[in-house]
């Protein structure tokens, strides 16, 4: 978590990484995304919509996604990442906090993302409660390098802030 000079803001860096195996649908920012293989994990296994939630939890001091959700919980198989953000959101503004703006880059070798941007942005920014233009999804890849460039997996960054929600409004005292 990284504070920041503006009142009530706060920052947190979310990653993920899953490897690609057969048999499973591509969800990447809530989207099913055509592919011959799709992400391992307990729950749908979108990076994307992870490595956001990771930077959501961190940027409100709560710690990062297994702390808040663990592994192998079997409530949460094949659960969806978007149920998963909404109720790190819920959990979020318990604290006091709510979404400000989210930067992503998902890297992926294949497939050719570039045609679902706008689709995963829109789920983000829509279960986040935030207009569309405060999201940023990018993406790109590993250049053939590592496993990463092998095609092996797909792994997502985000850096999200948090802003201190406004405190409900008080009357104004009377005076004695």
């Amino acid at each position: 978590m990284i504070r920041t000079r503006a009142p009530g803001c706060r920052v947190g860096i979310g990653f993920d990484i899953h490897r690609l195996v057969p048999g499973r649908p591509l969800v990447l920012g809530g989207v099913t995304i055509p592919f011959d293989r799709g992400l391992e994990g307990d729950s749908d296994a979108d990076a994307l919509t992870h490595a956001v939630l990771d930077a959501l939890v961190g940027a409100a001091g709560l710690g990062d996604i297994g702390s808040q959700f663990g592994v192998g919980r079997p409530e949460l198989l094949g659960i969806s990442s978007l149920a998963l953000l909404e109720r790190a959101v819920a959990i979020v503004a318990g604290r006091g906090y709510r979404p400000g703006t989210i930067d992503t880059t998902v890297v992926a070798e294949a497939p050719r993302l570039a045609g679902y941007v706008g689709a995963m942005r829109d789920n983000l920014a829509r279960v986040l409660g935030l207009p569309a233009e405060r999201v940023n999804v990018k993406t790109t890849t590993a250049k053939g390098l590592g496993p990463l460039g092998a095609g092996e997996g797909i792994a997502a960054l985000a850096v999200a802030s948090v802003r201190r929600a406004p405190a409900a409004r008080r009357a104004p005292r009377r005076a004695r």
